[in-house]
C-alpha cells in the first residue's frame, strides 16, 4: 500500500491561486502554479514561499497559460525548483506571454508606486522581474495532446483538450493503479471559438473546478446586446470600454463585433484592442489553427477590421479620439493592465458605458463595480464613476452548472472522493449538494493548505 498527500496550496475556496501538491516517495507533482488575486489576504499569499519543498518537485503539470494557473511559477524557480514545466505548446507560449507582461506590468506599477510614493513599502518591489520570467521559459518542456507521458515508474500522465481557452486541457494522472482527474478550467460546450471540452470515462479521484457550480449561464442574446449597446454609445457620442481578459475572451469578442459588422447589423465604429498581450496570443491563434474553429481568412479579416494599439502613446491617442468607438483592454476583472487608463480619464463621463465580460472575483474592481460602487481606487487615488455599468455572463469561458455535469457525466466508474476546488465556497456548496443528489458520489470541499492522505 502506498501513500499519497495532496497538498490544496491554491484553488481552495476561491477561484484563483491554483496549486495542487501531490506527494509520493516516487514522484512529486503539482499541477497547476498559479498567482492569487483579489483579496488582499489571498495576494498577501504571493509573497510567502511555499509550505512544502519546492526544490524536491519533479514535474509542474500545467492544465493552461492563464495567469491563476500559471502566474507563480517565476517564484517556484527562485525558491529552488529545477523539475520540468509541461504544457502542451498553445498552453506554454501563452504562459511565456502572460509572465512576461505579468513581470512587466508588477516592474512597472512598483517603479510607479516609488515614484508617487503611494505604497505603503518603501521601496515597494514587483513580485518578480522580466528576468525572473524569462528564466523560468528554460524549464518549460511541450508535450502532445493525449500522449501518454510515463513520469516515473508507477506514474503515467495525459492531456486532453477541455476547451476554454486555447492549449487549455484536463488531466489524468495513473499513479499505482489509482486515476486521478485535474479539470483544470473546463470550456463551455458552445463556443464561437473553440470546440467542445473532451470528457474523462474514469476517475478514482477527480478534481474539479467549480467556478459556475451555483448556476446557469442566462440565455442572452449577445449579438443584440452588443448592437444596442454600440448603437447607444454612438447616440451619446462616448466609448463603450470592455475590460477582458487577453486570452481568448479578447479574441472572442474581436470575432463577434467583426461578425456584427459584416452582418451589418452595427455600422463601421472604430473598435480599439488595447492590450499588448492580448495582441501577443493574436499570434498563438495564428500559429495553432487545429486548436480552434477561425480559418485563416476569417482571422485575418477579423484583425484587419480592428485597430491593435501597441505602445502607451497610442494608449492616449485613442482615449483622446473625439470619436465615438470601442475600446478592449486588458485585465478582465479590472485589477491591471491599460483598462485602468481608460476608466480612469473617462469612467467618470456619463457618456461612457463599461461592459463586464464573465465573472468577477471577490474585491476586484470589476466585482465593486457590479456591487454598485460610485468610485475605484486606481494608482493609489479615487476615481468617481458616472459611466453605465452593464454585465455579459454568457461569454464566460468556464463551464456552468449544467455544462461541468455534463462534462463529469461520461465518468463510468463512481469516484471514491470528488474534491471541489476552483470556486468561492457558496458556489461550491451549492454544487456539491447538486453532485451528491444527482450523481451520489462523495464530495469533498478542501480548505486552504489542507493535506488530504490517500492510499494508493
Amino acid at each position: 500500500m502506498k501513500k499519497l498527500e495532496v497538498h490544496f496550496l491554491g484553488g481552495s475556496g476561491t477561484v484563483t491561486g491554483s496549486k495542487f501538491y501531490l506527494n509520493t516517495e516516487e514522484v512529486k507533482i503539482l499541477v497547476d502554479c498559479g498567482l492569487f488575486q483579489g483579496l488582499k489576504e489571498l495576494r498577501r499569499q504571493n509573497w510567502e514561499p511555499l509550505p512544502v519543498d519546492v526544490s524536491a518537485i519533479d514535474y509542474v503539470l500545467l492544465t493552461h497559460g492563464h495567469l491563476d494557473h500559471c502566474g507563480y511559477l517565476p517564484l517556484l524557480v527562485r525558491h529552488g525548483f529545477r523539475g520540468k514545466i509541461l504544457g502542451t505548446a498553445p498552453t506554454l507560449e501563452i504562459a511565456r506571454i502572460i509572465l512576461e507582461d505579468s513581470a512587466k506590468i508588477q516592474e512597472e506599477e512598483a517603479e510607479k508606486a516609488n515614484k508617487e510614493a503611494y505604497s505603503k513599502h518603501d521601496p515597494a518591489l514587483p513580485l518578480y522581474t522580466e528576468e525572473d520570467a524569462a528564466f523560468t521559459l528554460n524549464f518549460f518542456e511541450q508535450i502532445e495532446e493525449g500522449e501518454k507521458l510515463s513520469l516515473s515508474e508507477h506514474c503515467d500522465a495525459r492531456f486532453f483538450y477541455n476547451g476554454h481557452i486555447i492549449g487549455s486541457t484536463y488531466i489524468e494522472i495513473d499513479l499505482y493503479g489509482k486515476r486521478l482527474v485535474f479539470s483544470g478550467d473546463v470550456g463551455r460546450q458552445e463556443d464561437e471559438l473553440l470546440n467542445p471540452p473532451k470528457q474523462p470515462e474514469w476517475a478514482d479521484y477527480l478534481f474539479v473546478e467549480s467556478t459556475y457550480g451555483d448556476r446557469q449561464h442566462p440565455d442572452e442574446d449577445v449579438a443584440y446586446i452588443l448592437t444596442d449597446l454600440i448603437r447607444e454609445t454612438l447616440s451619446k457620442r462616448g466609448t463603450l470600454i470592455i475590460p477582458s481578459f487577453a486570452v481568448e475572451r479578447l479574441q472572442s469578442l474581436m470575432y463577434q463585433l467583426w461578425k456584427l459588422y459584416k452582418k451589418n447589423r452595427i455600422p463601421n465604429i472604430p473598435i480599439f484592442v488595447d492590450s499588448p498581450m492580448g495582441n501577443n496570443v493574436l499570434e498563438v491563434f495564428k500559429d495553432f489553427p487545429s486548436w480552434h474553429k477561425l480559418t485563416p481568412e476569417e482571422y485575418r479579416n477579423m484583425c484587419n477590421h480592428i485597430t491593435l494599439v501597441s505602445s502607451y502613446a497610442e494608449t492616449w491617442e485613442t482615449i483622446d479620439d473625439t470619436r465615438p468607438k470601442i475600446v478592449i483592454a486588458g485585465s478582465g476583472m479590472v485589477t491591471g493592465g491599460r483598462v485602468l487608463t481608460y476608466i480612469k480619464q473617462l469612467g467618470d463621463m456619463d457618456t461612457t458605458t463599461i461592459l463586464l465580460v464573465g465573472f468577477q472575483a471577490e474585491e476586484t474592481r470589476g466585482r465593486n463595480l457590479l456591487e454598485g460602487a460610485t468610485e475605484l481606487k486606481i494608482y493609489g487615488k479615487y476615481v468617481p464613476i458616472k459611466a453605465k455599468l452593464y454585465h455579459l455572463e454568457s461569454l464566460s469561458a468556464h463551464a456552468d452548472q449544467g455544462e461541468l455535469l455534463t462534462w463529469m457525466g461520461s465518468i463510468k466508474n463512481i469516484p471514491e472522493k470528488v474534491f471541489l476546488v476552483h470556486g468561492e465556497q457558496e458556489a461550491m456548496e451549492v454544487y456539491k449538494k447538486k453532485i451528491e443528489e444527482q450523481f451520489n458520489w462523495n464530495c469533498h470541499i478542501p480548505k486552504m493548505h489542507e493535506v488530504v492522505e490517500i492510499l494508493l
